[in-house]
């Protein structure tokens, strides 16, 4: 079968659309058909050097689609099943998925290297082999992921407001309601509202906060914000840390997560400075990985109870959390229509992400042809 592909050759380079062959599925296995896909900030990390990946690698770790094919000894889904792709897959019997960690499974540790299990390489072109971003590669209109990356949905779910689920908005949304552990009456700080601080925003307001603060830069993500359930938007952190102690008569915000673009010393000394007593800051944003971003007096956080605590894909279990995500949607408790702000065929990729650092979408999809 051939696909094509947005695929990263070079760092600080854009994607180039590649004609690739895929084989089929294997050993718990799974080929799908991709219907749409989220244009992540994850992504950008890796085309713009921060996140170090295997090359050539086809991008994309945010999707939904419609499963065309299984192989042998493959339980969790069917042909013709809809899915959304999990960026982090779940065995559901190492340590971490024992003890209800999903987030952190083992499975967890290739998925910038490309492959599948028993380093598999479905995809194959000029290159030779090619890597799938988070073993799954959404940026094609075909892929072949492992069984423990999909999740199936209701049939009648839309797929394109389904793919958010598969990463942005359960990371944004995990981090207030598990990392975080917001509670009714708290006043909580949100650093950054693009695709997952959004989502924190909802989580935080679901959770019972009795003000969210949204920090942003871009006005019109500030205003977003507050369509999203946030109580106040302001530009700087300076003001969020004087507007919080203000609203709660000094004491300061109990919750502050960190959701912007890039993760800097300064945005999390913000955080950490806006909190108050036993406050809990929460670190979702990325970052070069050797760079260190926490410069904090730990007498401070000795002497006060601070916590500084990171979270990856909200703490969630997917294959429980991404039903239940979906399920709020239905009713109503959810919110992902107005996430998405625009989209792209798969051609117009480099342009989505174009868009994304000019800050002018909440989350760009791309919708794949066949």
């Amino acid at each position: 079968m051939k696909t094509t592909a947005a695929v990263i050759h070079e760092a600080g380079k854009p994607l180039d659309l590649v004609e690739l062959d895929v084989a089929g599925p294997g050993e718990g296995e799974v080929l799908v058909r991709y219907t749409h896909a989220g244009l992540c900030h994850s992504d950008l990390h890796v085309m713009q050097g921060d996140l170090a990946g295997w090359l050539p690698l086809v991008l994309g770790h945010e999707g939904s689609g419609v499963v065309e094919d299984v192989g042998p000894g493959v339980t969790r889904v069917s042909p013709g099943d809809h899915i959304v792709c999990s960026f982090i897959p779940s065995c559901g019997h190492c340590h971490w998925c024992a003890t209800g960690q999903q987030a952190i499974c083992d499975m967890g540790e290739n998925i910038m290297r490309g492959f599948l299990p028993g380093q598999r390489w479905p995809l194959s072109g000029p290159a030779g082999r090619y890597g799938a971003m988070c073993m799954l590669g959404t940026f094609s209109q075909y892929g072949v992921i492992h069984e423990t990356s999909a999740v199936r949905i209701d049939d009648d779910l839309p797929l394109d407001k389904a793919a958010l689920v598969g990463c942005g908005v359960t990371t944004g949304w995990g981090a207030a309601v598990n990392a975080a552990d917001v509670r009714a009456g708290e006043t909580v700080i949100v650093y950054g509202t693009g695709g997952i601080g959004l989502n924190a925003v909802q989580g935080a307001r679901h959770a019972g906060a009795v003000h969210v603060i949204a920090v942003d830069p871009v006005a019109g993500k500030r205003q977003a914000a507050l369509q999203f359930g946030a109580t106040h938007a302001v530009r700087t952190g300076d003001e969020a840390r004087e507007l919080a102690r203000s609203l709660t008569r000094g004491v300061g915000a109990a919750k502050a997560i960190v959701t912007v673009g890039k993760t800097t010393s300064e945005v999390v000394s913000d955080a950490f400075d806006a909190i108050g007593k036993a406050g809990v800051v929460v670190l979702v944003a990325l970052g070069e990985f050797d760079t260190r971003t926490i410069e904090l007096s730990g007498t401070q956080a000795t002497l006060w109870k601070k916590t500084i605590r990171g979270s990856l894909f909200g703490d969630c279990n997917p294959t429980a959390d991404i039903p239940r995500l979906l399920g709020l949607y239905r009713l109503g408790d959810l919110q992902l229509d107005g996430l998405i702000t625009r989209t792209y065929t798969l051609d117009k990729v480099n342009q989505g992400y174009d868009d994304l650092i000019a800050g002018e979408n909440l989350r760009g999809v791309i919708v794949h042809e066949h």
